[in-house]
């Protein structure tokens, strides 16, 4: 056995600009263990629900990520709709369907851009980030944000999309799906590209299951857990499937992500096209007593989301649990025998949003 240096990565990082600390157990270039340190911006978030009334908490819950802050503030109404024992309008479903697919088309141009950024390829990252302002545009014409939205309520949604807009966003993503087809075939075909993610960070089926790996991680490794599959929103009345890949490495969970961009272009056409007519939102009475889960299936995975009330206008208890969190011991995983080189695309792969994982 040679000598083992431990060296910190993190965390303040190059690229990851994020606060994840890994100590990472060397012998000579290779990393033989990795052990996590988190907890440098906890912000309190379950002791808020005691002095914020529950209808206002769907405002900080958006705040835990502002990447997909939409979904964040979807999983929290559903929760708490679910403890109330309400039904949303159909069209509402519909809108937030198609916002929370916007938002899984903007997270993952975001990530491309990252893990361009994060072995050198910086036009790449330019161009991924170029395509997404087009995303926030729609965003921003369509709920008045870029970031945080605050359309989401409990029992609808607080904006309406006439079919016209909905019409022109469609045709907005059209446009912009040449140049995207572009763009992730550099990644997928680049060789320069190819030689840092194929065969890196193998992650297996099994190791998948065991370690609770979530979202294009489980994914790229066979592992069907897309929550998306559970019939909320308009799911149920779209055509959906799960992408999966098998390669279980770098370039697998990089596919996955490219192939959920153009199904989620494909699944806003389809809900733009079979979106009824009606009301957006139903009055809400009494406040939530009993608990609930909701679960979402953000870009990064599976997000939880528990409420339990008491009947009072302050919840008595909201525990989130996000997708990164669940992500870091399959990333400890496949850390285990890479090059200290690949550390940080090993890093990247799992997409992790650190400020997301530290509620």
């Amino acid at each position: 056995m040679g000598k083992r240096t431990v060296i910190p990565f993190g965390p303040q990082h190059p690229v990851l600009p994020e606060p994840i600390h890994l100590d990472l157990v060397i012998e000579d270039e290779t990393v033989v263990e990795a052990i996590p340190s988190i907890g440098f911006i906890h912000r309190g978030l379950e002791k808020l629900v005691e002095k914020n009334e529950w209808p206002e908490m769907v405002y900080v819950i958006e705040r835990v990520c502002g990447i997909c802050s939409f979904g964040h503030g979807w999983g929290y109404c559903k929760s708490v709709e679910g403890n109330l024992g309400i039904t949303v309008p159909l069209r509402a479903e519909y809108l937030r369907t198609i916002w929370h697919e916007l938002g899984r088309i903007h997270s993952h141009l975001l990530w491309l851009g990252l893990l361009a950024d994060g072995f050198g390829f910086e036009s790449l990252f330019m161009h991924s980030w170029r395509i997404r302002e087009t995303i926030l545009d729609i965003f921003e014409e369509t709920t008045g944000g870029r970031v945080i939205f605050s359309v989401c309520k409990v029992g609808g949604v607080r904006r309406d999309v006439s079919n016209e807009k909905l019409d022109k966003i469609v045709m907005t993503l059209d446009g912009i799906r040449k140049e995207t087809r572009e763009l992730t075939r550099v990644f997928l075909e680049d060789s320069s590209v190819k030689n840092r993610l194929v065969g890196v960070g193998m992650l297996t089926k099994q190791e998948a299951v065991d370690l609770c790996a979530v979202g294009p991680v489980a994914r790229g490794s066979g592992v069907n857990n897309d929550v998306r599959c559970d019939g909320h929103g308009a799911y149920p009345e779209l055509n959906f499937e799960p992408i999966l890949e098998d390669g279980g490495d770098c370039y697998a969970r990089c596919k996955v992500r490219i192939r959920e961009l153009f199904q989620s272009m494909d699944l806003i056409k389809e809900a733009a096209t079979k979106i009824p007519d009606g009301d957006i939102a139903i009055a809400v009475r009494g406040n939530p007593s009993g608990e609930f889960v909701g679960r979402m299936e953000q870009p990064r995975g599976e997000a939880y989301y528990y409420s339990k009330g008491d009947g009072s206008k302050f919840l008595k208890r909201m525990r989130v649990r996000t997708p990164t969190n669940a992500n870091i011991p399959a990333l400890v995983k496949t850390l285990q025998g890479c090059d200290l080189a690949d550390v940080p695309m090993l890093v990247l792969t799992i997409d992790p949003c650190i400020s997301c994982t530290e509620r």
